[in-house]
């Protein structure tokens, strides 16, 4: 591997020393036009790069902003496009961060953030975290909190108008049997989503069959098994609305297997509009969650709080969407 080049390098170079470089790459006053071009024109040959510490110990700020997540999944990979496209006029820089797989669990944030703060981010936003009370020592974004908005500033998404719209759109193709494939219990997204499936249900004088709810978890794999239990039942569900588009496309999994026909014997509704929904076949009806405008929100919040500004609004819940696609239609 080429060695990565040093500021010594670069003073060698361009025959200077070495204060005389660390004055051009930092823009300050009492260098020769000459002698700074010289130096600019060597930095850009030898790609030089200021170590982030080494600025961070001079200026007190790197100018990189940290994005935490669990792990990287469609939900956070559209909230990182959407942080980085509000970064591009900027002079910050993203830093991407998820731990190792025995560092992720309840608490992962205060084990990251430790490594992060102080010398490498100016800030940090945590997409789905499980905890928001962590003293990081720099300000800090929750998007899409794990128990809701607590004390940290926050962006999500209506997930109670949104969980309505998805099931009232079954009810309205004549629906009546309709499951409802869960995210995990202990989530405030799960949790609001079930209580508009409930709400929808309501609203149209319809009772909802205990029977017809299972957990998903959020997962695609982990929706096979109760996937599998509804579409067993004598009289299954003519229709699955799942928490998440994960979990919807394995519930289409499981339809296909079962020799089953989306939309014509079971029509499947999700929640996210991630990317991969649209390609599914037939592709996925599906609640639109705006996931990148989260992602853009959280940076706005973020750089108002690192530049010390007041800001009004610590909590933005941002509109859901029903995106109708091919996988409903009325029951036969």
């Amino acid at each position: 591997m080429t060695r990565r080049a040093t500021i010594t390098d670069v003073a060698l170079a361009a025959g200077v020393s070495v204060s005389t470089v660390s004055k051009v790459i930092n823009g300050r006053y009492g260098i020769a036009v000459g002698t700074a071009l010289r130096v600019q024109t060597v930095v850009k040959e030898l790609a030089y790069e200021p170590s982030l510490v080494a600025r961070s110990l001079r200026s007190h700020r790197t100018h990189v902003i940290g994005i935490l997540v669990a792990e990287f999944e469609p939900f956070s990979a559209e909230i990182l496009k959407g942080t980085a496209a509000a970064l591009a006029d900027t002079d910050y820089e993203l830093l991407a961060y998820t731990g190792s797989r025995q560092s992720t669990g309840p608490g992962w944030e205060r084990r990251s953030l430790s490594r992060l703060s102080g010398t490498l981010i100016d800030g940090a936003i945590m997409v789905t975290p499980t905890v928001v009370d962590a003293d990081a020592g720099v300000p800090l974004v929750s998007i899409d909190p794990h128990a809701g908005p607590a004390g940290l500033p926050t962006v999500d998404a209506d997930s109670l108008g949104g969980a309505v719209l998805a099931t009232r759109h079954l009810i309205e193709l004549g629906h009546r049997r309709i499951a409802f494939l869960a995210g995990r219990a202990d989530l405030e997204s799960s949790i609001l989503r079930e209580a508009g499936f409930r709400q929808a249900h309501a609203e149209a004088g319809l009772e909802v069959d205990p029977d017809l709810i299972r957990i998903g978890a959020y997962r695609r794999d982990a929706a096979r098994s109760p996937a599998i239990a509804l579409l067993s039942l004598p009289d299954r569900p003519t229709a699955v609305f799942a928490a998440n588009d994960q979990s919807a496309m394995g519930t289409m999994d499981v339809a296909r297997e079962m020799g089953l026909d989306v939309p014509g014997d079971l029509s499947v509704v999700g929640f996210d509009d991630i990317p991969e929904s649209i390609r599914t076949s037939p592709a996925l009806t599906t609640v639109h969650q705006p996931l990148q405008t989260m992602g853009a929100a959280g940076i706005t919040m973020l750089i108002a709080l690192m530049d010390g500004a007041p800001v009004e609004q610590t909590h933005v819940r941002l509109p859901t969407s029903l995106v109708v696609r091919g996988s409903t239609a009325p029951p036969r």
